[in-house]
C-alpha cells in the first residue's frame, strides 16, 4: 500500500486537512486583497462556499443547491469542535447551540450581506439545524414547527423580486428563540426594522411588489376572489408592475397554499386570516382610484374621483362609508386647540394621500402580523429562559441614486460594524487575559465619529433632520442640505459641494442637490430629494378616522390614532428618529449576548451559478471590512489551539512524544516545540492553549507532519507487506500438512471399501442359497393345506344347498294359508257393512275429495312460498274460488310471521335507530321536500369524534353527559346572513352550540327551555330553534342554523325533548317563519331560485326585517 492511499485513509480531524485554499483567513499568507480574493475564488471553484475568519463565517451564495445540508451533514457537525472539520454554517451554529445549553450563555448570531448574498437562506439553515439537533417531544415539535412556518408567512409579506434577488427580504428581521434549560425551545420573538413600504407604490422597473399580491392573484379560487372583489390579471391593477409580474422558477399558486397553511399552523384564525387578505385587497383595489381636477367658485383647484366603482368595492370590503372615505380624499382638515381648518386637495395631493394611506394600510398589516405571529409562538412558560438571537437584515447599499432608505439602512450597517469590531476586540481581549498571555493594544479604525455624524442629538443629520422637519415655515429638501452645510461643514466624514469647505467647490462628481458621506465601506453620495417627505411619513389625520370608522376589527384596529376620543395634537415621531431608537435598543440587545458571525457574499450580479466576478466581491470584501478583521484577529496571535488536540496531531514529529505521550499535554507540547527548535518569540503558552504568532510557523509544522506522515505510510507499507508474506508461508505450510493427512486417509478408506464390498458379496450368495431352499419347502406344505380346505368347502356347501331348499318350502305353504284367510275375513265384512256404505257415500266422498284437495293446496303452497323479506309483496294466485278467505288469512299469517322472525334479527342499536326512522317518517313524510333523500342514510349521531380526536380535549372535558349527537353546523349571522361554523351537541338535558377550531363552548340551553323547531317544507338544511321567552338561554335570541343531517337533528331533538320533559315539541313546517333576533323578530322567506353556487343554498339579509333563502 501507498502513501497516498494511506492518506485518503486518514480520519479528518482538523480544517486543515486535505484543505483547498485555506479554510481560516487568518492563516492566509500574504495577507493582502489580491491573496484574499484568490483564495474565495479557488474554494468556490471548488464548492467551498464558506470559509472562516477566526470564528467568524463567510458565506458565498453559489446559486444553486449543494448536497452539504443534509441530515447526514447534522449528524457529522453536531457536537464537534468548531475548527473540527471544514468550515460550515453548521460548525457556527452547533457552537452557539452548545455554548447557550451547556455554558448557559445567551447567543445572537448577526446575518450581513448586501441584497442577494444569502442572508435569508442562511437565517433558514441555522434555524433548521438548531430545530434538528435539540430535543424531540410533541410540544417540541410543535414549537419548532411553529418558529419555522413563520418565515414563510413574513416572506410573502416582506419579501419582493427585486434587480439582485429573486426573495429579497424588504426589511430587517431579528428573532429570540427561547430555550429552557435542557436546550429544548420554549418560543421566539420577531423584531422587524424598517419595512420599503415605499415598494407598495411603485417599483423600480424589472422588479416586482410584495410577494403576497402575485401570490393572491395566483392561487386563490375564484370564489375566493369573488369574495375579495379581485380578479386574476395582473394588469388590472396600477400598484402591479408588468414587465416582471411572471418569476422563472416561482409558484406563486403554490407559495400561497404554502402561506396559507404556515398561517394555519402558526395559530392564525379563519376569520383572521381572511381578515388579512381584505386588507391586502384594499391596498391593491387603493391603486385603481384616480382622481381628476374641478375648480371650485372661489377660485381653489380641488380633485374629484374619476371612477367610483372601485372606491364602492373598497368600502365595501373594509366597511367603511363611502362619502367619508370619498370626502378624506378630497379634504384635509388641520387642528389646532380648539380651531379646525379644512382645505381642499388638488389632484397631486389627493394622489399622494392615496399613496400615503396604501404604505400606511400594509405597513401597519405588516407590524400586526408579526406582533400576531408573536402572540403564538412566545413561551407559555414563565420559567428562566436562555435565548439565542437571529439577526436577518439588509447589507451596506450603495446604488446610483441613493435616499432616504439608503441613509437609514447604511446607519444600521455603520452601527453593526462599530459593534462587530468593539465585540471582535472584547472577545480577543477576554482570551489572552483567560489564558494568561499578554495583552497589547490592537490599532484600528473606530467608526464612531461617522455613527456620531449621524445621530448626535444635537449635531446629527437624523437631528438636523428632524428638526427642519418641526420648524414652522416653509421646509424643503434644500433648505435641509443648507442647514447640513452650516452644521457639517467641517467634519472630516462630510462633503457637500454647497458647504464652506472650499475643497469641494469644484468636484463636478458631487451635484448641488446631494451630500456625501465616507462610510467605513467607501464614499455613499445621497440624493436630498424626498428625505423630508419621507422622514415625516405623514398620514392626514381626515384617512386616519375614515380608516377607524370602518367596520371591520382589523383595519379599526391598525388605526388607534383616528378615535375622535383620543384625538392626540402632538405631532407623531419621525421615521428617522423611530428607527434610531429601534437601532439602540437592538444594538443594547446584541451587547447582552455572545455574537456570532456570518458575513453573506454574492459572487456575481446573474443570480447564475459557476461564476464568480472578482470586482463585484472586492467591493463587498471592502464594505464589510473584512480584511481589517484578519488583521484585528492576527495583531496578536494568528493561531490558537488547545494543548490535547495539538499534541495529538504534531506528536509524530518528535521521538519523545511518539506514538504515546507518558504526562500532561502541555509539557508534552514544550518538548515537541523545543526539539522542532521553533523560535520563542514565535509562540506562547496558555493556561489551556498554545498560541501561535504567525501563520508561516503553522504551515511548517503541516510541512513536517505531511512528510513525516509519508514516512511513517512507507514504514508501515514495509512492516505490512512482511507480515503478509510471513503470514502467506505459514498457511502455505499449514495446507500442506492438511493435505497430506487427507490424502493418506483417502488411500487408506478405498482400501478398507474394497475389503468390505468382496466380504459382502460372498455373505450375499450363501445366504440366497439358504433361502431358496427353504422357500422350496414351504411352497410345497403350502399347496397340501390349500388342497385340504377346498374338499371341505364343497361339502360345507352341499349340506347348506339342501337345508335352504327345504326352508323355502316351508315359507310357501305358511304364506298360502294366510293369503286365504286374509281373503275369507275381507269377503265377511264387506258382507255385514254393505249397507251402511251405501247411506253415507255422498258425505264421506265429499269430505275425501275436500281433504285431498286441502292436502293438495297446503302442498303447492309450500313449494311456492315467497321468500322472508318483509318488503317481498309476491304470493302465490288462489287457485279456487272457496278458498278466498283462507288465502287472504295465510298471507296476513304469513307476513305477521315473518315480520317477527326479522325484528327478531335485530340488535338494540338498529332497534332503536328503525324507532328513529319510523319518528321521523311520521313527522317530516310528505311535508318535507328533503325527507325522501334521508330515508336511505342510517343516523349516526356521532359525526365528530369528540371523545378521540384531541383537538376537542377541551369540549369532551367540559361535556360531562352522554352526547347524543354532534354535528358541525352552520350558524346563520344576524347582521348580514353570512354563515359560521359551529359544533353542536345534543344531550341528555341540554342543547350546546361550540367554537368548531377552540372548542369554546358558545352557548348552552336546556332542553326545557326549547318551544318549538321551525323549518321549510323545501329541499334545504335551514331550520330554527325557538327559545322560551324569559329564560336565561333566550337572550341574545332563537338559533338560526343550517345542517346537512337536518331530518336526523330534527327527530332526535323532537325524542330526546320528548323524553325529558313528557312534552312533545312543536315541530313547524312552513316556508315563512319569524325568528327572534334579541328585541326583534325577523321572517325567514325562502324562495325558488338558480344560485351562482350550484346547489347550494343561500341566504341573504334584505332588511331589518327579512332574512331570504334563495334554494334551488
Amino acid at each position: 500500500m501507498n502513501a497516498d492511499k494511506m492518506a485518503k485513509m486518514e480520519v479528518k480531524t482538523s480544517l486543515l486537512d486535505d484543505m483547498i485554499g485555506v479554510g481560516d483567513m487568518v492563516l492566509l499568507e500574504p495577507l493582502d486583497e489580491d491573496s484574499f480574493i484568490n483564495n474565495l475564488k479557488k474554494r468556490f471553484d471548488h464548492n467551498e462556499v464558506y470559509t472562516y475568519i477566526g470564528s467568524v463565517v463567510i458565506s458565498i451564495n453559489p446559486y444553486r443547491s449543494l448536497p452539504i445540508y443534509t441530515p447526514e451533514k447534522v449528524e457529522e457537525y453536531r457536537n464537534r469542535n468548531f475548527y473540527e472539520l471544514s468550515p460550515h454554517i453548521f460548525a457556527l451554529s452547533d457552537e452557539a447551540y452548545r455554548s447557550l445549553r451547556d455554558q448557559d450563555k445567551d447567543q445572537c448570531i448577526l446575518i450581513t450581506g448586501e441584497s442577494g448574498a444569502g442572508k435569508t437562506e442562511a437565517s433558514k439553515l441555522v434555524m433548521s439545524y438548531v430545530a434538528a439537533v435539540c430535543g424531540k417531544g410533541a410540544e417540541v415539535n410543535q414549537v419548532k414547527e411553529q418558529l419555522l412556518q413563520s418565515n414563510p408567512v413574513l416572506e410573502a409579506f416582506g419579501n419582493a423580486k427585486t434587480m439582485r434577488n429573486d426573495n429579497s427580504s424588504r426589511f430587517g428581521k431579528y428573532m429570540d428563540i427561547e430555550f429552557d434549560f435542557k436546550g429544548d425551545p420554549l418560543g421566539g420573538v420577531i423584531s422587524n426594522y424598517l419595512l420599503e413600504k415605499s415598494r407598495v407604490v411603485k417599483q423600480p422597473r424589472g422588479e416586482r411588489n410584495f410577494h403576497i399580491f402575485y401570490q393572491i392573484l395566483s392561487g386563490a379560487s375564484e370564489e375566493f376572489l369573488c369574495k375579495l372583489k379581485l380578479e386574476r390579471d395582473f394588469s388590472r391593477y396600477n400598484y402591479l408592475g408588468l414587465d416582471s409580474a411572471r418569476v422563472n422558477g416561482v409558484d406563486d399558486a403554490a407559495n400561497f397554499r404554502t402561506v396559507r397553511n404556515a398561517m394555519q399552523i402558526v395559530g392564525f384564525m379563519d376569520h383572521e386570516t381572511q381578515s388579512v387578505f381584505e386588507v391586502v385587497a384594499a391596498v391593491l383595489k387603493l391603486g385603481n382610484i384616480e382622481f381628476k381636477p374641478e375648480s371650485r367658485a372661489n377660485g381653489l383647484d380641488e380633485s374629484k374621483i374619476k371612477d367610483k366603482n372601485e372606491l364602492k368595492e373598497i368600502c365595501e370590503l373594509t366597511g367603511i362609508d363611502q362619502s367619508v372615505l370619498e370626502r378624506a380624499f378630497s379634504f384635509r382638515t388641520v387642528e389646532a386647540k380648539q380651531e379646525k381648518v379644512s382645505t381642499t386637495l388638488n389632484v397631486a395631493q389627493a394622489y399622494y394621500a392615496r399613496d400615503a394611506l396604501a404604505k400606511n394600510l400594509y405597513s401597519r398589516l405588516f407590524s400586526w402580523l408579526v406582533t400576531r405571529i408573536n402572540e403564538s409562538i412566545k413561551a407559555q412558560t414563565k420559567v428562566r429562559k436562555k435565548v439565542m438571537g437571529v439577526l436577518d437584515i439588509y447589507g451596506f447599499e450603495i446604488f446610483e441614486d441613493n435616499s432616504f432608505e439608503q441613509f437609514i439602512i447604511n446607519y444600521c450597517n455603520e452601527k453593526l460594524q462599530q459593534i462587530f469590531i468593539e465585540l471582535t476586540l472584547k472577545e480577543e481581549q477576554e482570551e489572552y487575559i483567560r489564558e494568561g498571555i499578554e495583552w497589547t493594544h490592537i490599532e484600528y479604525f473606530n467608526n464612531a465619529i461617522i455613527c456620531d455624524l449621524i445621530e448626535n442629538n444635537q449635531t446629527g443629520i437624523l437631528a438636523m433632520l428632524d428638526e427642519e422637519c418641526l420648524r414652522p415655515g416653509t421646509v424643503t429638501d434644500d433648505t435641509f442640505l443648507e442647514k447640513l452645510n452650516q452644521v457639517c461643514a467641517t467634519h472630516q466624514h462630510f462633503e457637500s459641494r454647497m458647504s464652506k469647505c472650499s475643497r469641494f467647490l469644484n468636484d463636478t462628481s458631487l451635484p448641488h442637490s446631494c451630500f456625501r458621506i465616507q462610510h467605513y465601506a467607501g464614499k455613499v453620495m445621497y440624493q436630498v430629494e424626498g428625505f423630508v417627505d419621507k422622514n415625516n411619513d405623514l398620514l392626514y389625520r381626515d384617512l386616519s378616522q375614515a380608516m377607524w370608522k370602518a367596520n371591520h376589527s382589523l383595519i379599526k384596529a391598525l388605526f388607534p390614532e383616528g378615535n375622535p376620543a383620543k384625538i392626540n395634537l402632538k405631532r407623531p415621531p419621525t421615521a428617522g428618529s423611530q428607527f434610531k431608537a429601534s437601532v439602540a435598543t437592538l444594538m443594547k440587545n446584541l451587547q447582552t449576548k455572545n455574537p456570532n458571525y456570518i458575513r453573506c457574499i454574492k459572487p456575481n450580479d446573474k443570480k447564475a451559478a459557476h461564476i464568480f466576478n472578482e470586482a463585484l466581491v472586492c467591493h463587498q470584501i471592502r464594505y464589510l471590512g473584512l480584511l481589517e478583521n484578519v488583521r484585528v484577529r492576527r495583531a496578536g496571535y494568528a493561531f490558537r489551539q488547545p494543548y490535547e488536540p495539538c499534541l495529538e496531531r504534531y506528536k509524530m514529529l518528535c521521538k519523545q512524544t511518539w506514538p504515546h505521550w507518558r504526562g500532561p499535554a502541555r509539557a508534552g507540547v514544550e518538548v515537541l516545540f523545543n526539539e522542532l527548535r521553533i523560535p520563542e518569540e514565535e509562540f506562547s503558552f496558555g493556561r489551556s492553549k498554545i498560541f501561535i504568532r504567525n501563520p508561516r510557523t503553522l504551515f511548517k509544522l503541516e510541512d513536517l507532519r505531511k512528510q513525516r506522515l509519508e514516512d511513517l505510510a512507507t514504514l508501515i507499507g514495509k512492516i505490512y507487506r512482511g507480515w503478509k508474506c510471513r503470514t502467506h508461508f505459514l498457511l502455505m505450510k499449514k495446507c500442506q500438512v492438511v493435505i497430506a493427512s487427507w490424502y493418506r486417509r483417502y488411500s487408506q478408506q478405498k482400501k478398507y471399501q474394497k475389503i468390505k464390498s468382496s466380504t459382502i458379496t460372498v455373505q450375499s450368495y450363501i445366504r440366497g442359497w439358504k433361502a431358496r431352499k427353504q422357500l422350496r419347502e414351504l411352497k410345497h406344505l403350502k399347496r397340501c393345506n390349500e388342497a385340504a380346505t377346498v374338499i371341505a368347502a364343497y361339502w360345507h356347501g352341499t349340506q347348506a344347498r339342501r337345508e335352504l331348499k327345504r326352508l323355502k318350502e316351508e315359507a310357501r305353504r305358511k304364506h298360502a294359508v294366510a293369503v286365504i284367510w286374509a281373503y275369507w275375513l275381507g269377503l265377511k265384512v264387506r258382507r255385514e257393512y254393505r249397507k251402511f256404505f251405501r247411506a253415507n257415500a255422498g258425505r264421506k266422498i265429499y269430505e275425501f275429495t275436500l281433504q285431498r284437495i286441502m292436502q293438495k293446496y297446503f302442498l303447492e303452497m309450500k313449494n311456492k312460498m315467497p321468500s322472508l323479506s318483509p318488503i317481498d309483496k309476491n304470493w302465490p294466485a288462489r287457485p279456487y274460488l272457496f278458498l278466498e278467505s283462507t288465502h287472504k288469512e295465510l298471507k296476513r299469517i304469513f307476513h305477521l310471521w315473518r315480520c317477527k322472525k326479522y325484528r327478531d334479527q335485530f340488535t338494540d342499536q338498529q332497534k332503536l335507530i328503525y324507532e328513529e326512522k319510523l319518528e321521523a317518517s311520521e313527522l317530516f313524510k310528505d311535508k318535507k321536500a328533503l325527507y325522501p333523500a334521508s330515508v336511505g342514510q342510517p343516523f349516526q349521531g356521532a359525526y365528530l369524534e369528540i371523545s378521540e380526536n384531541p383537538k376537542y380535549k377541551k369540549l369532551k372535558d367540559a361535556v360531562d353527559e352522554k352526547i347524543i349527537i354532534a354535528e358541525v353546523v352552520n350558524k346563520i349571522n344576524r347582521a348580514n346572513g353570512k354563515a359560521a361554523s359551529r359544533i353542536f351537541l345534543l344531550t341528555k338535558n341540554n342543547v350546546l352550540l361550540a367554537d368548531q377550531k377552540s372548542g369554546t363552548i358558545k352557548s348552552e340551553v336546556p332542553l326545557g327551555d326549547v318551544t318549538k323547531v321551525s323549518m321549510s317544507s323545501q329541499n334545504d338544511g335551514f331550520f330554527a330553534v325557538h327559545l322560551k321567552e324569559g329564560s336565561e338561554a333566550a337572550s341574545k335570541g332563537d338559533f338560526l342554523l343550517s345542517s346537512d343531517h337536518l331530518i336526523e337533528m330534527a327527530t332526535k331533538l323532537y325524542r330526546t325533548t320528548l323524553s325529558q320533559t313528557k312534552q312533545k315539541l312543536n315541530i313547524e313546517i312552513s316556508d315563512e317563519f319569524l325568528v327572534q333576533f334579541k328585541q326583534d323578530k325577523v321572517c325567514v322567506k325562502f324562495i325558488q331560485g338558480s344560485q351562482k353556487n350550484g346547489n347550494i343554498p343561500t341566504c341573504k339579509r334584505k332588511n331589518n326585517r327579512l332574512l331570504e333563502v334563495a334554494v334551488p
